[in-house]
Parts: structure tokens; C-alpha cells; sequence
């Protein structure tokens, strides 16, 4: 727990220090999620996708997190954005990770892991 607590606050201040660092931000996301701080990590999930739409992983986790607080179109907006920005960046495992997320939100709304 404590490597967790200062991954978070070594992303928190390195993130001080370079706020528009894409990858920064989004790894700092991850880590506050697996905290369960769905709040803040949506925000920094969703500055990512605004000030980086190129930043391909954040397509698939912001989706699980829309899919998490209830919100699937917005989750299924993204998972198609995502495959479309794969596609162009050439992401086949990326694409296929996001098709599959499309595929099980289509078949079950509902659907949580």
C-alpha cells in the first residue's frame, strides 16, 4: 500500500512540475483508480483526451471507467474513437483490446469485471 501512496505522490509532483506530460498524468489515473478515486481519475483520463486525443490507452480505460459509473454511450463513443485511432496508428492490439470492450458493452450494457 505504501508503494502505491508514493507512486502516487511521485506522479503527483512530477505532474506539478510538467503539467501537460501526457503519460504522467495518465499513469497517476491508473494509480488513483486502483485507490478507487474514480473522481479524480476521470478527470485526469479525461485531460488527457483533451489536450492529447493521440494518446491511444486512454481510449480503453476512460471506456472501463464510463462503463463502471454508469454512463455506456459515452463509454461506447470512445471504445469507436479508440478503434478508429488505432486503425490509424497501425494498434492492432490496441484495436483488438478495444473492439472487445465495444463487443461485450453492445452484448451486455451491464456488463462489470
Amino acid at each position: 500500500m505504501t508503494d502505491k501512496i508514493s507512486n502516487i505522490k511521485r506522479l503527483a509532483l512530477f505532474l506539478k512540475k510538467n503539467p501537460n506530460d501526457s503519460f504522467s498524468k495518465f499513469a497517476l489515473a491508473l494509480e488513483l483508480l486502483k485507490q478507487n478515486e474514480v473522481s479524480k481519475s476521470r478527470i485526469l483520463f479525461e485531460s488527457v483526451l483533451e489536450q492529447d486525443p493521440e494518446y491511444l490507452g486512454v481510449y480503453y480505460h476512460l471506456g472501463k471507467l464510463y462503463e463502471q459509473i454508469g454512463l455506456p454511450e459515452k463509454a461506447k463513443y470512445l471504445y469507436e474513437k479508440g478503434i478508429e485511432l488505432s486503425i490509424a496508428q497501425k494498434n492492432t492490439r490496441t484495436e483488438t483490446e478495444l473492439k472487445d470492450a465495444l463487443e461485450l458493452l453492445t452484448i451486455d450494457p451491464n456488463h462489470e469485471e
